[in-house]
């Protein structure tokens, strides 16, 4: 064998590792960005949608009513009691209404792609119940490394067979969104 051809199929194969679980996972816009815990979080996904040229509608509370006319559910998980009380629904509510998005996107037909960014900040008992729900519904999950360090998304997506992309800091997030998401 050549040392033209070896170089070839090392560097396909090298491709072919390197290339992240989003080359399966194709997103359509437009995209409902929702919170599953009413943290800041969704805030900053929505500014990396925009950077992106996503086409985006934030709905906080959304609810599988909402989803009409939408492709893609943008789910970003973390519980925040100063979100929930100024949302005025209690931790209880907020999981019932994660629930029935998620069952209702099923239902519907909308890809789920949930985005963690708010690593070790956004983790914990509080936060865990709305990352495992968030995360076992969903079609991608991007995660931002701090919030994996203990390997919870990554068991929570293997149990569900969710695609996972790990990510290092929160900017490079953009990436996968931007391959994740058709434009």
């Amino acid at each position: 064998m050549s040392q033209s051809r070896i170089f070839f199929l090392t560097a396909l194969a090298v491709l072919v590792v390197a290339t992240p679980l989003l080359a399966d996972e194709q997103f359509d816009q437009p995209v409902i960005l929702t919170s599953a815990g009413q943290s800041v979080d969704v805030k900053l996904a929505g500014v990396l949608l925009t950077r992106l040229g996503i086409e985006h509608t934030v709905v906080t509370e959304a609810t599988s009513a909402d989803l009409e006319g939408f492709k893609t559910l943008l789910m970003v998980p973390g519980y925040s009691s100063k979100g929930l009380g100024a949302a005025g629904v209690s931790r209880e509510d907020e999981m019932a209404r994660v629930e029935e998005l998620l069952a209702g996107s099923a239902e519907a037909g909308v890809k789920v792609l949930v985005l963690h960014l708010g690593g070790k900040a956004r983790r914990g008992v509080q936060s865990d119940d709305f990352n495992a729900k968030a995360a076992a519904g969903a079609d991608l999950a991007i995660v931002v490394a701090q919030g994996d360090e203990d390997g919870f998304f990554t068991d929570v997506c293997k149990k569900n067979e969710v695609p996972l992309e790990i990510v290092d800091l929160m900017a490079d997030t953009m990436k996968p969104l931007g391959v994740a998401i058709a434009k």
